[in-house]
C-alpha cells in the first residue's frame, strides 16, 4: 500500500512542474532565477518587481512567490 501511495504523490508531483515548487519559494530567490534566465537569453533593458497578488495588475506576471501571496512581474524599461 505505501508503494502505491509514493507511486502517486511522484506522479503529481512529475504533472505539477516546477510552478508548483515556486510558489514555496523566497521572492528574492525567485527573482534572481527569473533574471539569471533572463540574461541568459541576452534579454536586456528589463525590470522585474515583486508585489502583492492583489496589485499585479495588467503587468506581465513571470513568477509567483511566498505561496501565492506574491507576484514578480516584467516590463521592459
Amino acid at each position: 500500500m505505501k508503494t502505491n501511495t509514493t507511486l502517486i504523490v511522484a506522479a503529481f508531483l512529475a504533472l505539477a512542474g516546477p510552478s508548483a515548487f515556486a510558489a514555496g519559494k523566497s521572492c528574492d530567490e525567485l527573482k534572481t532565477e527569473i533574471a539569471a534566465k533572463l540574461d541568459a537569453k541576452k534579454v536586456a533593458g528589463y525590470m522585474l518587481d515583486i508585489v502583492a497578488a492583489d496589485k499585479a495588475g495588467d503587468a506581465k506576471v513571470v513568477g509567483s512567490c511566498e505561496g501565492g501571496a506574491k507576484k514578480i512581474t516584467y516590463t521592459k524599461k
